[in-house]
């Protein structure tokens, strides 16, 4: 049994407590303390309020100077790029529209072919010929003028009235240049625009009033990629055509009436109706055409050469 007086003293033992002064002990102190310095004697409860003195350490909240830093930076970017200047509206054009806000107002409407002549007639005093030129020129090279063109809006005169419809080569080439357009407002990305421009297209087709083989024949180029695209709406429309032919047959063959056949297929009957009638028609057109291409084929070979456009070969908006 190990002597307690040899044993080992424990390092870590706890020093002997200060002694507590109670409240009348203390008051006494800081009375006698006066002249002093205090602060080194008082007790741990009279430093407390000292420490809690000083103001709170400010958590960063992202609103500080530093983060408005960015924005100003920023803003102060958007002060230094230059300022696009507004486009100036040709004054020719601005007269045009004062004489006919008809026609060069908010609205644009396909003009009647030969209307720079006209209106040079009609104002020798307003316009000059090269100053016309020049703004008729803008008028049909922009958007809006394409867009009314690519529409297949009739054509109109001077005086607003509606003449005959845009030939379908014209409106085939307004689609395409307003296709361009749009590719490269949209980086060049054209897989991403080509089923709008297809579906386009087959419409102009159907609204042409044309086969698809004449339609072909009259808007074939030299450019590869437009044929192929004009080759793809011709497939699509062959392909519904297709379908409504099949249709046909399937209720001729059936011996019911449009309501039992629509029924049976779980179809709406005006769907049924309206698609019997366009074969119908269809197969009268088709008759038509060859009947007129037997009767023209002698004189095919003295056939004039196929308009072209009445649109300027260069471009813009």
């Amino acid at each position: 049994m190990t002597d307690a007086s040899t044993a080992t003293p424990k390092t870590n033992a706890r020093p002997p407590r200060r002694q507590q002064l109670d409240m009348a002990d203390q008051l006494k102190q800081l009375q006698a303390g006066a002249g002093t310095d205090a602060g080194a004697d008082a007790p741990a409860q009279q430093q407390q309020p000292q420490q809690a003195s000083r103001p709170p350490r400010q958590k960063n909240t992202g609103r500080g100077p530093r983060a408005q830093q960015p924005r100003q930076q920023k803003a102060q970017a958007q002060q230094q790029q230059p300022q696009r200047t507004p486009r100036k509206v040709n004054p020719v054009l601005e007269r045009l529209f004062e004489l006919y806000p008809q026609l060069f107002g908010a609205r644009f409407v396909p003009l009647k072919l030969g209307v720079y002549e006209e209106l040079l007639a009609r104002h020798p005093e307003d316009f000059k010929a090269e100053d016309l030129k020049i703004a008729m020129g803008q008028h049909a090279r922009s958007t809006r003028y394409l867009e009314a063109v690519a529409a297949g809006l009739a054509r109109h005169d001077l005086d607003g009235n509606a003449l005959d419809p845009v030939a379908p080569e014209h409106v085939h080439h307004a689609i395409l240049e307003l296709h361009r357009r749009r590719m490269l407002r949209n980086n060049g990305n054209a897989e991403e625009l080509r089923p709008q421009l297809v579906e386009r297209i087959a419409k102009a087709v159907e609204a042409s009033g044309l086969d698809r083989e004449a339609y072909a024949v009259l808007v074939r180029s030299r450019d590869a990629n437009a044929n192929a695209v004009v080759d793809e709406a011709l497939a699509e429309l062959a392909e519904q055509a297709a379908k409504r032919e099949a249709l046909l047959r399937a209720f001729e063959a059936s011996g019911r009436s449009e309501q039992e056949f629509a029924d049976m297929y779980g179809m709406k009957l005006g769907d049924v109706t309206r698609t019997l009638q366009r074969v119908r028609d269809d197969k009268k057109r088709a008759e038509a055409a060859a009947a007129a291409a037997k009767e023209a084929a002698p004189e095919a070979e003295t056939a004039p050469d196929k308009a072209q456009p009445d649109l300027p070969a260069t471009t813009g908006n």
